[in-house]
């Protein structure tokens, strides 16, 4: 039997992946997990391991000062304030809220990307 989904998927009608080009999850696989073969399976979004901060260029640094946010960090360096979580990688943190919860914490700008 042929999957209708699969074919508009393969047909680019449906999109391959739910995560947008900007998101954190974009290119990271979708598993199906299925506890019993009698019940549907689950899908979830696969491990996304954080690469290593020495793998990341470094553009600037930034003095986090009063009132920032990640997300204000992404829009000004990056042009997207979705794109918070690069900087996050490329400071190692997990919770991008660590970045800015320091005053005078010194913070590693990565390259935007594409650069």
């Amino acid at each position: 039997m042929t999957d209708p989904v699969q074919l508009l998927i393969d047909a680019g009608a449906i999109p391959s992946t739910p995560f947008g080009p900007s998101s954190r999850y974009n290119g990271v696989p979708l598993a199906l997990l299925q506890r019993r073969p009698d019940q549907p399976g689950q899908v979830h979004v696969k491990r996304r391991f954080i690469p290593a901060p020495n793998s990341i260029a470094i553009a600037a640094r930034h003095v986090v000062a009063a009132q920032e946010r990640p997300d204000l960090l992404g829009a000004k360096y990056l042009g997207d304030p979705l794109l918070y979580w690069r900087i996050a990688d490329a400071n190692a943190v997990v919770d991008p809220n660590e970045l800015t919860d320091t005053l005078g914490r010194r913070v590693a700008i990565p390259l935007p990307p594409g650069m």
